[in-house]
């Protein structure tokens, strides 16, 4: 009995080990990352590294901070700004400790920055990380992938902008007078003024304000219209009279 138990203990333990040794989360099946001069000139590269996002090895050829520095010694005040910004980036995502950033040592020739980051996706199986448009295409094409901030920025923009009209069910009042509360199909919360009377309807209203946080997005909006308007009970009494009234002329005729 106990060689019985020490066995199953055995083949579990196999189990456990191999199963960590596959994991995902495993170094050895981290992609190596790319990144590009337009990506860390981008303020939100450092924004998203820090929420933890960012598993991969990030790695910057000296080619890329070398492209910085040049910007930022040029005579173009924007991209001197933004270059500088984009040097304190790479300082910055060092210091980030969800992955590891560090500076790669490349030769720093007259090849073409865009080239020398394909050469070295193409050579070690990485990524490109990139809003560079042509960039991206020409990567395509040469079957590389590419990570893009704008891309990623699209697919998390909430649905709705300030104007647009929603409709959505008043489930209960709000904390506030006037409000009324409904959620939309994604399941984001709707604040709608001037519907606390309309719950149980499915009303129209156009969005003030969009309030983002990390527990999620709120719309808030005004009434416009119910979709089938609340009849008062004076009004439905007065049509009870009219029908009353006509149905003893018609018997007195």
């Amino acid at each position: 009995m106990e060689f019985l138990i020490l066995l199953i203990f055995l083949e579990v333990s196999f189990l456990v080990f191999r199963s960590v040794k596959k994991s995902p989360l495993n170094n050895s099946q981290k992609r190596k990352v790319y990144v590009d001069t337009s990506a860390l000139m981008d303020p939100r590269l450092l924004a998203v590294a820090e929420t933890g996002f960012i598993g991969d090895d990030l790695f910057i050829p000296r080619s890329v901070t070398n492209e910085l520095q040049l910007l930022a010694d040029g005579k173009d005040a924007e991209k001197r700004a933004r270059a500088r910004a984009g040097l304190e980036t790479v300082r910055a995502l060092e210091r980030v400790v969800y992955f590891n950033a560090s500076i790669l040592s490349d030769e720093l020739d007259h090849t073409p920055v865009d080239n020398r980051l394909l050469d070295l996706a193409k050579q070690n199986r990485g990524v490109i990380l990139t809003n560079d448009y042509n960039l991206q295409k020409v990567a395509e094409t040469e079957h590389i992938d590419i990570l893009n901030l704008n891309e990623l920025a699209l697919v998390l923009r909430p649905k709705f902008a300030t104007g647009d009209e929603i409709k959505v069910k008043i489930l209960a009042a709000g904390s506030n007078p006037g409000q009324g509360i409904g959620y939309l199909e994604d399941g984001t919360m709707a604040v709608i003024d001037h519907a606390d009377k309309r719950i149980g309807e499915k009303v129209t209203a156009k969005v003030i304000r969009l309030n983002q946080s990390a527990s999620g997005t709120m719309v808030f909006a005004k009434f416009v219209g119910a979709t089938a308007p609340i009849k008062s009970a004076k009004s439905t009494k007065s049509v009870a009279r009219k029908t009353s009234n006509s149905r003893s002329r018609r018997k007195q005729q």
